[in-house]
């Protein structure tokens, strides 16, 4: 073996990554397993007891709260704390290990729960072109109030308080007529413009959750769930793994409303903040109050809008060091002549009720004289106290005395180290009160690096918006332009000069994350309407933990088996075998974490099908030895003879795989990507290992003179003598696959296929018990009630769980919903330790504590374009596979015989899921974890098929003077051996899963089962056979031109 030091150092320096990166994880673990100690400890039960006051149900509420709280301020605490020191070189805080660790998908792990509510009366508002009519708003502001109290939708409340206010018969024409010109007109009846006003709110969130999903992709969540809220114009999001909680808010809520501004010069506007501060002392001396403002805290100088800060707060803003340049500059410029020193802050505030809190933005000369800074900042404000600025700017009396055009925004960025203190700009309107240019017109944005201003986000504008760009940069040179964003400024640059190509940049001190996410915001486009989270949870895994650890176990039990069958059927190559499989795992779990991908129940279907390419890849390798061990050569040169020709069967069946999982990334979304992301790297680390690592072993031993064996009495001679006629026999196979295939198309239009929840959507329900319990009881006891299984995952505490069920989703009868109640109700009442009534479980009083606490109906997580880019994804795979397998073997028949196969497996797995459904004792429904199957037998199948065909093309050329399908049929029964061992080795893994791996998996390893067994069996007696007869065609056709010519002649 050349290079073999390479190879060895190669070998060293990956696993020493892969050691490196998981142990992140097993870091973070150690922590979160103190905090789940820490919430547990200390006097927690009395605590809930005493909070509780003799309530049982409230006990067990206050208890989980508190260890919840406990346990995330635990991890909260140690965020910034050092928990790993590697090698003394680097250390470690937890946040930054976190970011770091291995992460696991909805399915294995659970995550974050948001739901989001798309503002339907700001759209309704938009629509009626934001009218300043009294009747308009006065029947909106009722709508806004019946909402509170009632579950209809908003344009139902909205049509119903226009009836009960329209005295005067006013026509609600009048006030769309501008919003939907096109579709109504003076004379259009009330019940169509409703009708209209209905048809445009519905598109609003059908265009607000494409813009969310399009950015949380972005985003680089893997396998998210998004689904739409019938009738609510409420969308349910949930990620997998958020480390940074704040991060995704900003991004689902964010309207994306990019606008540019012109500004003012500080210098134009001190005189009126001075007017403002004299105003509002005067307002709070006449007892005025201020919306959401405490004018005592004004005045005895509390800066912090929560008691549990003020004393901290008090005295930093106390302290002299801190205030002191403030109150010198407000002395010179304001005249008050007493010392600031010797002046309490409360009393300064007093005096000064709207300067205490905003720090003018002036700077000093070297005579010691204040004045107003250049540019467009007004002053500094902490960040608790922004709400306070902005109130009494805002107070009626106060804005009488700034110019109307005048308006005033927040830096979105602290300007500390600390974080605490942004900046106030004062921002110019224009005639019509709105910005100088709006964001529309910006058509792509990028993350981008600045030499001097670091990470920045480049936009460019379409032709209208260049226009605009290069006049307003030309009346603005020397002045500032503020780049506002969702009314926060993020940069306000003094232009240089006329920009006239229509490019700009917004820069900031933004982290790579920040500027990645801003980017990605302005790139998926504007929301057309506000959204506000109206409800966040963490949710625990979908699969459950009983099933997890169930999976988990059955796993290991099933790796375990496949050891042992390493080591018994090839003796000591085997456990040669065995050392490869492992490092193969540890590379790939490696790679995973350090590349940030995300591991889901999809993920591990690749994981299992690497497993069979990893022992497959070994088989061939260990076969070829053997061959020419029994071809008379000594062990050395049978290693390398046997590493040698068995290179080209490995290449060319992990490449044609390898195609199948970049097409896939490439063209498919969610769960089809993380299947190909493991996919893979699973296949580059099981070549790695099975060719080198395995080789170095061999070298190793073989250089020590250690004897090497390759089987044991039963094994070592096995199918060596098989002589099946696999081509004769192939019609009387056709017909078998043909009336399988023609009996599963028939079911498929009678019986159809059992679709999940992830197709159909369904009902979503939040149950809180008396108890903890555990989903899969939970799970069971619906299970029967509703006839079919739900999802059940914990949903914030763990007496609370999230029902999602699809029992009569397709039944639009008025009484449906109080069936499925019933029947949900039935289910769980069982589980209650103190009965409880069904109308008490069902009832809709504010504040319950028990049973039936909200209920939804969700859309389906799998959108039709998802649909539709996982189809086009499959197509262009099977496509990618028939050109290589043409092109490397030479014959198109070959391309086709493998597209054929896989075509041909596809289609018996679905039709065992529409024949058995409902009649096998587990759950067979078509969700993502079927898709990741389907493309599991894909991957297998065609990898099955590739070897036996670099076979024959072997065969051909040792021996030409044979006709094909001698050839073929050698070709066949010389890599029977393989097929049967790595066949059985995934068999087996699947089986012990099967068994083992608890109810929930059981659905999906039983379409793995299914895939790998007609994979195996059309890979022999399909893909060549038709490749076979298409030659044979090709050949004939061929034959009967040369006659013809003859004949001509």
């Amino acid at each position: 073996m050349q290079n073999k030091g390479v190879f060895r150092f190669l070998a060293i320096l990956i696993a020493l990554v892969c050691l490196f990166q998981l142990s992140f994880t097993l870091c973070t673990r150690m922590v979160e397993k103190d905090a789940k100690e820490f919430a547990l400890s200390g006097n927690v039960d009395s605590l809930a007891t005493a909070l509780a006051k003799g309530i049982p149900e409230m006990e067990l509420y206050y208890k989980d709260s508190i260890v919840n709280k406990r346990e995330q301020y635990y991890l909260d605490s140690m965020s910034g704390e050092v928990i790993y020191n590697f090698a003394w070189i680097r250390k470690y805080t937890y946040k930054e290990c976190k970011e770091r660790e291995i992460n696991l998908g909805l399915d294995l792990k659970g995550g974050m729960n948001v739901t989001l509510e798309v503002s339907i009366p700001d759209i309704i508002r938009a629509l009626a072109n934001n009218t300043k009519d009294p009747f308009f708003n006065k029947v909106m502001n009722d709508a806004v109030e019946m909402q509170k109290s009632s579950s209809a939708d908003f344009v139902s409340l909205f049509e119903a308080s226009f009836k009960k206010n329209n005295t005067s018969n006013a026509k609600l024409a009048s006030f769309f007529i501008v919003g939907l010109k096109d579709k109504i007109n003076f004379n259009t009846s009330d019940e169509d413009v409703l009708k209209a006003v209905r048809v445009e709110t519905e598109g609003a969130v059908d265009r607000t959750f494409n813009i969310l999903r399009t950015r949380i992709d972005r985003f680089g969540v893997a396998q998210p769930n998004i689904q739409k809220l019938s009738g609510s114009g409420r969308i349910l999001i949930e990620l997998p793994g958020i480390k940074e909680p704040e991060r995704v808010r900003k991004l689902i809520q964010g309207t994306a409303k990019l606008e540019f501004w012109e500004t003012y010069e500080y210098k134009d506007v001190y005189g009126f903040i001075e007017q403002a501060d004299k105003k509002m002392k005067a307002v709070i001396a006449t007892g005025d109050t201020l919306v959401g403002v405490d004018t005592t805290a004004i005045a005895t100088g509390d800066t912090t809008a929560e008691k549990a800060e003020t004393t901290t707060a008090a005295a930093e803003t106390k302290n002299a060091d801190d205030t002191s340049l403030v109150e010198k500059a407000l002395s010179d410029t304001a005249g008050d002549t007493a010392a600031k020193g010797e002046q309490s802050f409360g009393e300064y505030a007093a005096e000064h009720p709207l300067l205490a809190f905003l720090q003018p933005a002036l700077i000093q000369d070297e005579s010691g004289n204040y004045y107003p800074n250049r540019g467009p900042v007004v002053g500094y404000c902490r960040s608790f106290d922004t709400a306070k600025v902005m109130a009494m700017i805002h107070h009626p009396q106060v804005q009488m005395i700034f110019p109307h055009e005048i308006r005033f925004m927040w830096s979105v960025k602290p300007i500390d180290e600390k974080g605490t203190t942004h900046q106030l700009i004062a921002l110019k309107a224009s005639r019509d009160g709105s910005a100088s240019l709006a964001g529309d017109v910006i058509v792509d944005a990028r993350q981008d690096i600045d030499q001097q201003q670091g990470n920045q986000i480049s936009m460019s504008m379409n032709s209208e918006g260049a226009t605009k760009w290069k006049n307003l940069t030309a009346a603005n040179i020397g002045k500032s332009i503020a780049i506002v964003l969702d009314n926060m400024v993020y940069s306000f640059p003094t232009v240089q000069g006329e920009i006239p190509n229509g490019h700009s940049s917004i820069t900031g001190n933004f982290t790579l994350e920040e500027a990645k996410d801003l980017a990605n915001i302005l790139k998926a486009g504007k929301l057309p309407a506000p959204t506000k989270i109206v409800e966040e949870a963490v949710v625990g895994p979908s699969l459950g933990k009983e099933a997890i650890n169930a999976g988990l176990l059955s796993f290991v039990i099933a790796f375990v088996l496949v050891l042992i069958y390493m080591a018994l059927y090839y003796n000591k190559a085997g456990l040669v075998a065995d050392i490869a499989l492992l490092v193969n795992i540890f590379f790939l779990l490696g790679v995973l974490a350090s590349l940030g991908a995300t591991l889901t129940l999809p993920g591990i279907a690749g994981i299992v099908l690497t497993m069979g390419m990893a022992v497959d890849a070994n088989v061939i390798i260990y076969e070829r030895i053997k061959e020419e061990v029994r071809a008379g050569k000594g062990m050395k040169l049978a290693l390398a003879d046997g590493y040698k020709h068995a290179y080209s069967a490995i290449i060319d069946g992990n490449v044609t795989t390898i195609l199948t999982g970049i097409v896939l990334f490439i063209f498919g979304t969610g769960p089809i990507q993380g299947f190909a992301t493991t996919l893979i790297i699973g296949i580059l680390t099981s070549l790695f290992t099975a060719i080198f690592v395995s080789r170095l072993i061999f070298e190793g031993m073989s250089a020590k003179n250690r004897t090497i064996k390759f089987g044991n009495k039963f094994t070592i001679n096995a199918f060596t003598n098989t002589k099946i006629k696999f081509i004769d026999i192939r019609k009387k196979l056709y017909i078998l696959s043909l009336t399988i295939i023609i009996i599963g198309i028939i079911s498929l239009f009678v019986r159809g296929l059992n679709f999940g929840i992830d197709f159909t959507g369904g009902r979503t329900y939040v149950v809180r018990f008396d108890k903890d319990v555990k989903t899969n009881d939970v799970r069971s006891l619906l299970e029967k009630s509703f006839g079919q299984t739900p999802e059940v995952k914990t949903f914030g505490p763990s007496n609370q769980v999230k029902v999602t069920t699809k029992f009569m989703i397709d039944n639009s009868d008025k009484a449906t919903d109080s069936i499925v109640e019933a029947k949900l109700y039935d289910g769980l009442k069982s589980v209650y330790t103190t009965p409880i009534t069904k109308e008490d479980f069902l009832s809709d009083k504010a504040g319950k504590l028990l049973g039936k606490l909200s209920s939804n109906k969700v859309g389906p997580t799998i959108a039709d374009d998802i649909k539709l880019s996982s189809m086009y994804a499959i197509i262009i795979a099977l496509f990618v596979i028939f050109v290589y397998i043409a092109i490397r073997f030479k014959k198109w028949q070959y391309g086709l015989g493998g597209v054929i196969s896989l075509t041909h497996d596809a289609l018996i797995v679905i039709s065992m899921y529409s024949l058995f459904w409902g009649i096998l004792p587990f759950g067979m429904e078509v969700d993502q974890a079927f898709i990741a199957a389907i493309l599991t037998i894909i991957g297998y199948s065609i990898n099955d098929s590739v070897i036996i065909f670099d076979r024959i093309r072997e065969y051909i050329g040792l021996y030409p003077k044979r006709d094909l399908k001698e050839n073929m049929n050698a070709a066949m029964n010389s890599t029977l051996g393989r097929t049967i061992n790595t066949s059985g080795t995934t068999i087996i893994t699947l089986l012990a899963m099967f068994i083992l791996g608890g109810e929930m998996i059981r659905g999906f390893i039983f379409a793995l089962l299914v895939g790998i067994v007609v994979g195996t069996y059309s890979s022999i007696f399909n893909a060549t056979p038709i490749a076979y007869d298409f030659i044979m065609i090709q050949k004939r056709r061929k034959e009967k031109k040369e006659l013809k010519l003859q004949a001509k002649k």
